[in-house]
C-alpha cells in the first residue's frame, strides 16, 4: 500500500500559481511534480486560485431558475406542514398521557388494550 503524500501550503500555492500564469495547463503540473491524483491540482486552483481559472460557472435559462424558485417553495410548504404534523403528533401524545393518567393506567396498557383500533358506537370495537 502506498503511502500517501502530503504537500506543503507553500508548493500547493506553487502549483496554482503556474497554472494560474495560463503557461502551462493542470496536467502539466501533475506531470512535472510527479502528482499521481488527476484531480488534485484542479482542487488546489478552486481552493487557493485567484478565481480567474477552474471555476465552474453555471448558465441557467428563466425556465429553469423559475422552476428552481417552485421547487424551492414547494420544499418550504412542504417543511412546514412536516413541522406542523410533528407538533400535532407531540401534542396527540401528551394528550393520550394526560388521559391515561386520569383513569389511571398506564399509556402501554391503554393501547394494547385498544390495539389503536377506532370503536364504533357505545362500546363497540370494529373488527376487520
Amino acid at each position: 500500500m502506498k503511502r500517501p503524500i502530503r504537500y506543503s501550503r507553500a508548493f500547493k500555492l506553487q502549483a496554482v500559481r503556474e497554472v494560474e500564469s495560463g503557461e502551462v495547463c493542470v496536467a502539466d503540473v501533475e506531470r512535472k511534480y510527479g502528482i499521481r491524483g488527476h484531480e488534485t491540482v484542479m482542487k488546489w486552483v478552486r481552493r487557493y486560485g485567484s478565481g480567474r481559472y477552474g471555476k465552474v460557472i453555471r448558465v441557467e435559462t428563466p425556465d429553469e431558475i423559475n422552476e428552481l424558485k417552485r421547487l424551492r417553495g414547494e420544499l418550504q410548504r412542504t417543511k412546514e406542514a412536516l413541522a406542523d404534523l410533528h407538533l400535532e403528533l407531540v401534542l396527540e401524545k401528551a394528550y393520550l398521557a394526560e388521559a391515561c393518567q386520569r383513569m389511571d393506567q398506564s399509556v402501554e396498557a391503554f393501547k394494547k388494550k385498544h390495539d389503536g383500533q377506532p370503536r364504533i358506537g357505545p362500546g363497540k370495537r370494529s373488527r376487520k
